[in-house]
């Protein structure tokens, strides 16, 4: 279990600059933590964080209309309002 935490530790510190990947990302951590706990079990675990990111894109998605990600010439991602709404 410990080395689950650290895992999800690294996950969430490198999750991509977006701030739908970053709900995404705590919400796959909180929900791992959460399915490990409950269950005591690693698929719990795996379980728990599928939901938990697919929650965490969802809220975001629901919650950020309007924002769309574009990649600039270097290739960066950066978020602006959408274009053409």
């Amino acid at each position: 279990m410990k080395k689950f935490l650290l895992v999800a530790a690294a996950v969430v510190a490198l999750a991509g600059c977006t701030t739908t990947e970053r709900d995404a990302a705590l919400g796959g951590a909180a929900g791992a933590a959460i399915g490990g706990l409950a269950t005591g079990t690693a698929s719990g675990a795996v379980i728990g964080g599928v939901a938990g990111a697919a929650t965490g894109v969802l809220v975001s998605k629901a919650t950020r209309r309007g924002w769309c990600v574009y990649r600039d010439r270097r290739g960066r991602l950066y978020e602006a309002r959408c274009r053409g709404l």
